[in-house]
C-alpha cells in the first residue's frame, strides 16, 4: 500500500459560508452558538476541498475518534465525517481567523492524516457512488451512514 501525501490545514469556515448556508435551511451543517467549528481542510484531486469538523461528542462510527488526547478521556471526540462540508469557493474559507485546537488533538491529527484523509475520501466517494448509481448501498446502510449527513447539501459541488 503506497502512502499518499495530503495537503491539509486547520481552519474555520467564513461568515460568508454561514450566510450562504443558514442553519434554518441547512440543519445538518454544524454551528455552535453563533461560532463556527474548527475544521480539518483536505485538498482533494477533485475540484473541491473536504472540510471535516472537530467535535467533542461523536456517537457513531463514521468518524476518526481521538484516543490519545486529554478530551478523549472523558468524551468521544474526533473528526466527524457525517458533517463533512464540500468547498469549491475559497471565500468560504476563513484564512484571517486562527483556528485553535488542543495541541494533543493536533498531534494525533498529524500522526493519522493519511488514515483520516483516506477514510474521509472513502465516505464521500461512497455517497457519490450511491447517488450516481455506480455502487448502491443497502437502504439501511445508507440511512445509518448518511441520514444526518451534510453531504446532501453539496450535490452540485459533487456533480450529482
Amino acid at each position: 500500500m503506497c502512502s499518499v501525501a495530503y495537503d491539509y490545514q486547520i481552519l474555520k469556515l467564513s461568515d460568508l459560508f454561514y450566510q450562504a448556508y443558514p442553519h434554518s435551511k441547512y440543519r445538518e451543517i454544524l454551528i455552535k452558538n453563533t461560532r463556527s467549528y474548527n475544521c480539518l481542510l483536505l485538498q482533494t484531486h477533485y475540484d473541491y476541498f473536504i472540510c471535516i469538523p472537530y467535535r467533542t461528542e461523536i456517537n457513531h462510527n463514521y468518524a476518526f475518534l481521538f484516543t490519545a488526547t486529554k478530551r478523549s478521556r472523558s468524551h468521544k471526540s474526533g473528526l466527524d465525517y457525517t458533517k463533512i462540508i464540500i468547498i469549491k469557493n475559497p471565500v468560504y474559507l476563513d484564512s484571517a481567523t486562527i483556528a485553535l485546537i488542543d495541541k494533543d488533538e493536533y498531534i494525533e491529527t498529524v500522526k493519522n492524516i493519511d488514515k483520516i484523509s483516506h477514510s474521509a475520501m472513502e465516505f464521500v466517494e461512497d455517497y457519490v457512488n450511491h447517488h450516481s448509481g455506480l455502487s448502491l448501498l443497502h437502504p439501511s446502510e445508507y440511512r445509518r451512514r448518511y441520514q444526518y449527513s451534510s453531504l446532501q447539501y453539496f450535490h452540485p459541488e459533487l456533480n450529482l
